[in-house]
């Protein structure tokens, strides 16, 4: 039976904490760990975690002493991990009851399969649901992919094999790491979309990937593109060269602004057609 490694990289999000441990335990599909690190929060996260788990055996808890960030974090989770299948599943957020159940499903007799991602629903600060978030769909996965400007986020499952395989998340990065983490287990099989949505994602104040953190987080997001491009070996991208060096994210955005117009989202439909038949 296939094992399932959920991963929680905590911080300051202890007032949203108990409903994201609801949907854990209420899960359909049963044979799944918990690894949850606390980043050094300042609330009463960790006391709040405590609350919840006790003595659960499915859920561990370990926490930094000091801050060490989102990158070093989710490094560190990946380092617990035993699961066949893991994924990242944030503190201030929730799952549907099937999602280890469909997310399992969907592996089962795939050998060639690496990740696998499904819809997810936005929801307001009380975690009601609002509306099914529209950019994520159906991608065509070859080494021009990137993540931009067609995306896909959570529910983000992949072979802890796969990820092996890879050098692992950057522990230096503060922001894109998931970004990161996609592109890298990208690199190493296919990849299957589940067109239902199978994760609650909470908009609120707080959260690290909004508005205040929106700048930031684009330059890093240029950075691991980059980075991506180094290390697929691409020296250019619809006749346009790859810098050699990092120097802006407008240069790096730039070199995928063709993935947007009709043509080339016609053509990478018709591919996917074609691979599915």
């Amino acid at each position: 039976m296939i094992n399932f490694s959920i991963l929680i990289a905590n911080y300051n999000n202890g007032k949203y904490f108990k409903e994201c441990y609801q949907s854990l335990i209420n899960q359909t599909y049963e044979n799944w760990e918990v690894i949850i690190i606390d980043d050094a929060s300042t609330d009463n996260s960790v006391e709040v975690i405590q609350s919840l788990i006790k003595e659960d055996s499915r859920f561990t808890l370990y926490h930094h002493s000091v801050n060490k960030g989102c990158g070093f974090t989710k490094a560190a989770c990946m380092k617990y991990a035993q699961g066949d299948l893991c994924a990242f599943l944030d503190p201030d957020d929730a799952l549907y009851p099937q999602a280890l159940e469909k997310m399992v499903q969907g592996f089962m007799n795939r050998d060639n399969l690496a990740a696998a991602y499904s819809q997810m629903i936005l929801c307001n600060e009380k975690l009601i649901p609002e509306k099914i978030y529209a950019g994520t769909k159906q991608i065509y996965n070859n080494r021009y992919f990137f993540n931009y400007p067609i995306q896909f986020a959570h529910f983000f499952t992949f072979k802890r094999e796969a990820y092996l395989r890879t050098t692992g998340i950057n522990p230096y990065l503060k922001n894109a790491v998931d970004q990161d983490l996609y592109l890298k287990i990208l690199e190493q099989g296919e990849v299957k979309y589940i067109r239902e949505p199978l994760y609650y994602y909470r908009l609120h104040s707080n959260g690290i990937s909004q508005d205040k953190a929106k700048q930031s987080s684009k330059e890093s997001f240029a950075r691991v593109i980059h980075d991506t491009m180094k290390r697929r070996g691409i020296k250019s991208i619809n006749h346009k060269v790859v810098p050699e060096f990092f120097t802006s994210s407008h240069e790096i955005f730039e070199l995928l602004n063709y993935q947007t117009n009709k043509m080339h989202r016609l053509i990478s439909k018709i591919k996917l057609t074609l691979g599915n038949i």
